[in-house]
């Protein structure tokens, strides 16, 4: 993973970590008081031209999407490379195979309490495979309303949509609001501007610091009405690289320009990981930290960097938590917080440490 080295012209660091802008005082529901312990995730996965996304709060997860069929080892591996053996929820926002695809995957590995999706039918082979799972674990589809909220570990989660039936898959997206602390994330699946449109007519509070773009970056979502309620600080775009839809669009990069967010993007980062102790945000991707995100599809979307470069100015190679018996790579956002007293450098073999009896840490896999 690289680190994302700086988002503001006035902070340089390791770690991406600015302050966020806070939630409006008119809307004092949105904030969740979290414990000193507390721990909150989104990883974003690179499942190309999809949707998947893996939310981890205090030992709790929930899985938002899977990407294709053809993604279902990837998804069974990503939750077997992060012991995630226990999904609280697992989530279809909506029936197209880009979203629904890979979480047989997920139910070949993990446990499921509760699955949400917004039909309980449709005539598809990838939906038929996530109905035949999901009955393998004896669970059947609960259809959420607008308005429904639920709690993942100190994290609330409330439903936004959809509000109305629609006979475009697209806009049946279940669209997810999570607020951790004074942070909050915005999970949208394929919704347009029918939907948003919907949403907005509603009343929800949609004010979020992290914006999953709609439907790929095309652009008939995130329309300006509804970016303007967002007033995200940040995006993530999970998208194909060199995908024949144009996605993301120049018509969506300019909105996210005009609203000055700062854009991470899978096909140009590969797996994104954001971080937050609610109050301020970290992000860590898999490659090409300093790419231009905002430029539309094309070559950019294919650059690559050496992976490692980030790395290539430490003096060590790993640092141990003495304390967990944990080793993480130097830039993982783990050792910022960790005791001083508990810090032990390390420049050797990663199968050395294994052997001495370390393991590695789960956020950064060194």
């Amino acid at each position: 993973m690289e680190i994302i080295p700086q988002v503001t012209d006035n902070i340089v660091s390791q770690v991406t970590q600015t302050p966020l802008i806070p939630e409006t005082s008119s809307t004092p529901d949105t904030y969740t008081e979290i414990p000193e312990d507390s721990s909150f995730e989104v990883h974003f996965i690179d499942v190309g031209q999809g949707d998947s996304a893996l939310i981890l709060c205090d030992g709790k997860a929930m899985l938002i999407d899977g990407g294709n069929a053809a993604d279902s080892n990837l998804i069974y591996t990503y939750l077997k490379n992060h012991n995630i053996e226990h999904l609280e929820y697992i989530v279809c926002t909506h029936s197209h195979e880009d979203h629904v695809g890979g979480l047989a995957g997920a139910l070949n590995y993990a446990q499921v309490d509760t699955a949400f999706a917004p039909a309980t039918s449709y005539d598809s082979e990838a939906f038929s495979n996530f109905l035949k799972y999901l009955s393998k674990q004896g669970l059947s589809i609960t259809v959420p309303s607008a308005g429904d909220t639920f709690t993942l570990g100190s994290a609330s989660v409330t439903v936004l949509g959809p509000i109305k039936p629609s006979d475009d898959p697209n806009n049946t997206s279940i669209v997810l609001r999570i607020v951790y602390g004074n942070t909050s994330f915005l999970f949208t699946g394929d919704a347009e501007h029918e939907e948003e449109q919907d949403i907005l007519e509603a009343g929800f509070n949609l004010s979020s610091t992290v914006l999953k773009v709609g439907h790929h970056g095309s652009d008939d979502a995130t329309s300006y009405p509804f970016l303007r309620e967002i007033m995200p600080k940040y995006a993530v775009i999970s998208v194909g690289a060199d995908n024949t839809y144009g996605h993301p669009t120049e018509v969506t990069l300019s909105r996210l320009r005009d609203a000055d967010v700062t854009v991470y993007r899978t096909d140009m980062q590969g797996d994104i990981i954001c971080t937050s102790d609610g109050k301020t945000v970290s992000f860590l991707v898999e490659r090409n930290a300093s790419a231009d995100t905002l430029d539309s599809i094309g070559s950019n979307s294919a650059q690559t960097t050496n992976p490692t470069a980030s790395n290539t100015t430490s003096e060590y190679d790993y640092v141990i938590n003495t304390n967990t018996g944990k080793f993480h790579h130097p830039w993982c956002s783990s050792v910022d917080q960790m005791n001083e007293e508990n810090k032990q450098f390390y420049t050797g073999d990663r199968d050395d440490l294994i052997a001495q009896g370390y393991s590695p840490c789960g956020r950064c896999n060194p």
